[in-house]
């Protein structure tokens, strides 16, 4: 692991490097706080919990995530630093493996400086802080999935416009796919469709980890998802590399 070690750590410091990273929380944390207290009805629901929060993390990191992920590897195509990466004494899969864990690390802290909700519900009442933090469980693998599927299509490509067009528009299809009026629709046209589109959603994910359930079959299917993609990332950076 000491290849991915390397990688992390160079990649971690880079987005603390720039004023991406800050804007990135700054932006994550305001449209947080706004959406949860006002088109939430946080006050009006009269509940001392995150529900509303959790309900719009998906959507916040539909377009957030991508951003991050756009330049994973577009930019060292672009640059032609992929080859002095991929030069270093470290596996190509650690590279992808690390450049993943970096990305998926300051998620992690963007979700860690909303600790302010918290702080808040628990002042106002006496909330379930266990069902919290399966929620927060919750959204960070909602948001790995999403830096997967983000970074495997940022190593198909130069451009970083492209990469986080496609990224928007996938992580969108896994959002909105699991969504009433998609389901109903399918329901009644191609059932069996509907029935992969609820199994493919990270919103009735997300679901059952805001209410506090860890289900096996919830933490399989991002493993597996993160999984696949981390692999279709590795063999996207192979077969590219010398573009």
């Amino acid at each position: 692991m000491g290849g991915v070690l390397t990688v992390f750590r160079r990649e971690l410091a880079g987005y603390f490097a720039t004023p991406v990273a800050y804007v990135f929380i700054v932006i994550f944390l305001v449209l947080a706080g706004a959406l949860t207290f006002t088109l939430g009805n946080f006050f009006a629901r009269g509940q001392a919990d995150l529900q509303p929060f959790f309900s719009f993390v998906p959507w916040l990191f539909l377009f957030l995530v991508p951003a991050l992920t756009m330049r994973l590897w577009a930019e060292e195509r672009r640059l032609g630093t992929i080859e002095l990466l991929l030069t270093l004494p470290i596996a190509q899969w650690q590279a992808v493996v690390g450049k993943f864990l970096a990305a998926w690390a300051f998620c992690g802290i963007a979700l860690a400086l909303t600790f302010p909700l918290v702080v808040t519900v628990n002042a106002l009442g006496e909330p379930d802080n266990g069902v919290i933090a399966t929620g927060y469980i919750g959204c960070l693998m909602v948001a790995g999935a999403f830096l997967a599927v983000g970074a495997a299509i940022s190593a198909m490509t130069k451009n970083q416009v492209i990469a986080f067009v496609l990224a928007v528009a996938a992580c969108f299809f896994l959002t909105a796919a699991g969504s009433p009026v998609v389901t109903e629709f399918l329901s009644k046209r191609i059932p069996e469709l509907a029935e992969v589109a609820r199994a493919i959603s990270v919103t009735d994910r997300l679901a059952g980890f805001s209410r506090g359930v860890i289900a096996a079959r919830d933490v399989v299917f991002f493993a597996s998802f993160i999984g696949f993609f981390l692999f279709a990332n590795t063999i996207a950076v192979d077969q590219r590399k010398a573009d």
